[in-house]
């Protein structure tokens, strides 16, 4: 018997078999490059082949679905902002979309349209992010320059209406926690059209790249069966042939609205491999500004009117449960209420997109190659405090 440890970033693993035995344990993480946060990758290798791969997940638990427990419903908007730090606008929204359903409140309307303007703005704002981070993970730099930039154009204006830069509390139950500044709308629209015309540059710097193509083509390709068996949602299963999007499937928010109708497009590949979920993330960037657009043109035309309810100073939901979800930049995310009529949840239990997604993993990896890991989990575009909670 021998005993060897390896190891890559802050984790190594021992492995014990007999002599000319060639299966290695091999730890990815918890701090590596690769890894979008603290998540450990246990791997057991033939070589330079992935037998088995294991997530370990629970680093970054802040036990925020127990937290809620003891906050009011106010206090949770807080909370349920920063387990993906990349969409806090979307994830507020969940929240309050449920608090809401469970009290019968109907919203004005145009916080209704303000509300699905700056989630399809902070949709523009996670997908940038990856657009620029993977290709920066297998070698290509100037792509998150690109992205960066256009992140900025569009960070200024939600600053600017919210007052933060990444976690927003712009949501409230009944509305929106203020109106928007005096030509806004206008600034959001010059916004808008810069990153529209940064968008081509991903086109040919990054998907006419034949390095990038030959490292993502075919590579790390997840079916639509195992998709489904996994509830792996968002672009991940849509680049699988998973056609599914709740805002068109159940609509919430504008969505259902004529106008967005028609523009809304839910975009899906077959092949299911890197290539096809870079190429996914991409065109709804494309789409999400699209809606954007329509959004500011309606809102254009709205009367002046409230953004907002007048509420209890202390507010109680009903006694009963519900459950809300929502189409979140990285997929679906549920949220099932139940409350005993006090000012707190007396459960809100969070469904998280990258949870399930990242669940994939363990069929995606075996058989690849190490070389092929890290571009098979930088294609699963998700965030790590997202899977922890």
């Amino acid at each position: 018997m021998r005993e060897t440890t390896v190891g890559i970033g802050a984790g190594a693993e021992n492995f014990t078999g007999e002599a000319g035995a060639t299966d290695m344990v091999l730890n990815i993480g918890p701090q590596h490059p690769a890894t979008h946060g603290v998540l450990r990758l246990r791997l057991v290798l033939d070589g330079e082949r992935i037998v088995s791969a294991e997530p370990v997940i629970g680093y970054m638990h802040r036990g925020a679905e127990k937290l809620f427990e003891a906050r009011d419903y106010r206090q949770i908007i807080m909370l349920a902002n920063r387990h993906d730090w990349l969409s806090a606008f979307s994830n507020e929204l969940g929240v309050v979309l449920g608090v809401e359903r469970m009290l019968g409140m109907e919203v004005p309307e145009r916080a209704v349209w303000i509300r699905t303007l700056l989630a399809e703005l902070n949709r523009v704002l996670n997908h940038l992010m990856f657009l620029g981070s993977y290709p920066l993970e297998l070698g290509g730099i100037t792509p998150i320059f690109h992205a960066f930039s256009g992140r900025e154009d569009l960070q200024h204006v939600l600053e600017e209406a919210s007052g933060g830069r990444m976690h927003y509390m712009f949501n409230r139950v009944g509305g929106l926690k203020e109106d928007l500044p005096a030509g806004w709308l206008g600034r959001v629209r010059a916004a808008v059209a810069v990153v529209r015309s940064q968008l081509p540059v991903f086109e040919e710097l990054v998907l006419g790249n034949e390095i990038f193509r030959a490292r993502t083509a075919g590579v790390g390709v997840l079916t639509r069966a195992q998709a489904e068996a996994y509830g792996v949602s968002g672009p991940i299963a849509r680049a699988s042939g998973l056609d599914l999007d709740l805002r068109r499937d159940e609509p919430y928010l504008a969505y259902g609205s004529e106008e967005l109708r028609r523009v809304l497009t839910v975009v899906t590949r077959e092949e299911g491999d890197c290539l096809a979920r870079f190429e996914c993330l991409l065109e709804q960037t494309v789409n999400s500004l699209d809606l954007a657009d329509a959004c500011l043109d309606t809102l254009a035309g709205l009367a002046p009117g409230p953004v907002n309810l007048r509420l209890p100073k202390v507010l109680k939901a009903p006694e009963g449960s519900t459950y809300a979800w929502t189409e979140n930049p990285l997929g679906v995310n549920g949220y099932y209420l139940v409350s005993r009529g006090d000012k707190t949840p007396w459960r809100l239990k969070l469904r998280s997109a990258s949870f399930n997604n990242i669940q994939a993993l363990t069929e995606l990896l075996p058989g690849t190659l190490v070389a092929d890991m890290v571009a098979i989990l930088g294609s699963m575009f998700f965030v790590v405090g997202d899977i922890d909670k």
